[in-house]
């Protein structure tokens, strides 16, 4: 059979080392490199840039390249060629098409070396910038640091409530470290992205694996979904509501327009019942006889609740809330009395016979 891939190719595949990478649908289709001399390079965690590859190089996703920096060089891995660059480039436009800077080369083994050890700098180099800003009396946090890929440069994630002044502190980390410093400003869920984790739901985190765009995620959501309105439940590792309270949250508040309203009570020929509890998804609503406490609990489907509140409106009532037949429970089944238990004994006194009886013949 000829090398003929269907469907998905694994050339558009992502490493699963990168984050935030973009399946290649065209990476198999002829001519798809030569369209455009544009290329996606991915650095640390979540920062992308667009390069022209100036130099034709034979430039695949996965290639890990120099690339032109302001001083120097940087290192970064290929995660985008050809057509789909272009299509990338409209969601997240860069500052300037000017202003794009020129891939150099493949990675030699000299420019892999320096990189190793400015990576190496990088957890020491945060650390010592804590306690430099801690001295200054700095009302900010520093997450994180990532060093260029040839040492030169070194960038500072940093968090805070307010604006900071950190004209100082820049002057102090570059007498430090002897590298010149770039200050960028994160949010507490970006910085979570970057450490990374699990979440509750045994799942690496959300914002560390997918998500770049982050949305903000209100108490109202937890609402929608009747979900206890405890903050160390709710929270996630960012300290921040849960991203993830948002994705089921339109379909929660959909099929919530088909449940009654909570302040409606239902009149029956034996008692007043109002809502007690509800069910969104499976359409259910548990009723109480008493407004604060659960007493006599009924659950009924909304279609029944909505077809008593259409009777009340016309002044009739029901004699029982729930009109479904009782089904008579299911007795449980002893596996153990189906059959004896002296048929595995009968069994085995058959093999002992039957062995007898060959080695006697």
């Amino acid at each position: 059979m000829d090398n003929v891939f269907r469907g998905l190719t694994y050339a558009g595949c992502p490493k699963q080392s990168c984050q935030l990478n973009v399946y290649d649908y065209l990476a198999d289709i002829p001519g798809n490199s030569e369209t455009t001399d544009l290329v996606e390079v991915q650095f640390k965690n979540t920062r992308k840039g667009y390069y022209h590859n100036s130099n034709n190089l034979p430039l695949e996703k996965g290639d890990v390249v120099a690339v032109e920096a302001s001083p120097g060089h940087d290192i970064g891995t290929v995660t985008l060629t050809g057509k789909l660059v272009l299509l990338q480039m409209k969601r997240y436009p860069p500052k300037s098409m000017e202003d794009l800077k020129r891939v150099y080369r493949k990675v030699r083994p000299v420019d892999m070396e320096k990189y190793e050890e400015a990576k190496a700098r990088e957890h020491d180099t945060m650390i010592r910038s804590r306690q430099i800003a801690k001295d200054l009396g700095l009302e900010m946090k520093i997450g994180d640091v990532e060093y260029q890929g040839d040492g030169n440069k070194a960038i500072f994630y940093y968090i805070a409530d307010g604006r900071v002044d950190f004209r100082q502190l820049i002057k102090v980390l570059a007498d430090a470290f002897h590298v010149r410093i770039e200050m960028k400003q994160i949010g507490a869920r970006q910085e979570a992205g970057r450490i990374g984790g699990f979440g509750p739901c045994g799942r690496e985190l959300c914002c560390t694996t997918w998500m770049r765009n982050f949305v903000s995620v209100g108490t109202s959501a937890a609402r929608y979904q009747d979900l206890s309105l405890n903050p160390q439940k709710l929270a996630g590792q960012c300290a921040k509501l849960k991203c993830c309270m948002n994705y089921e949250a339109d379909q929660y508040v959909e099929a919530s327009r088909r449940l009654p309203s909570r302040e409606v009570a239902l009149e029956t020929m034996d008692s007043t019942y109002y809502v007690f509890k509800t069910d969104i998804l499976a359409g259910m609503v548990t009723y109480s006889t008493d407004k604060r406490i659960a007493a006599n609990l009924t659950t009924i489907p909304a279609e029944r609740a909505m077809e008593i509140i259409a009777m009340n409106k016309e002044g009739k009532k029901p004699s029982t809330l729930d009109n479904r037949e009782v089904e008579a429970p299911q007795k449980p089944v002893d596996l153990a009395a189906q059959e004896d238990l002296t048929r595995f004994d009968q069994a085995s006194k058959k093999k002992k016979k039957k062995k007898r009886k060959e080695h006697e013949a």
